[in-house]
């Protein structure tokens, strides 16, 4: 299988390295970071990735703007968001903005991985 480009759009170093070293422990994915909204938008002009993991809780750009930006810059982008407990209504409206799956932290490894392998055969 061909290595696929991930995004990661989180403000917390910590959950970028817990979610860099899942996936990347699976030998399938070559990870990228961003630790906002605005920073992943550029990230994702530039290595144009297969999929972007999103949180949803962030400074400068929260998840939900930048899910609708990304969507209207690249509308077959695939997005899973990842957010923390108490933010189901927040989950619900990105899912009818276009993100694939979304994941609640903290996470099982099986459920990202999970989650990510469904949004990238979507």
């Amino acid at each position: 299988m061909v290595e696929k480009r991930i995004l990661v759009i989180d403000d917390l170093p910590f959950m970028r390295r817990v979610i860099r070293e899942i996936l990347e422990g699976t030998r399938l994915f070559w990870i990228d970071e961003a630790e906002n909204g605005l920073d992943g938008l550029h990230r994702y002009r530039d290595i144009k990735p297969d999929l972007v993991l999103l949180d949803i809780v962030m400074p400068v750009m929260d998840g939900i703007s930048t899910l609708e930006r990304l969507i209207k810059m690249d509308p077959k982008a695939r997005v899973v968001m990842c957010s923390a407990l108490g933010q189901e209504a927040l989950i619900v409206h990105a899912i009818r903005l276009g993100a694939k799956d979304f994941v609640v932290k903290p996470f099982h490894p099986n459920r990202l991985i999970t989650a990510v392998h469904r949004a990238l055969e979507t």
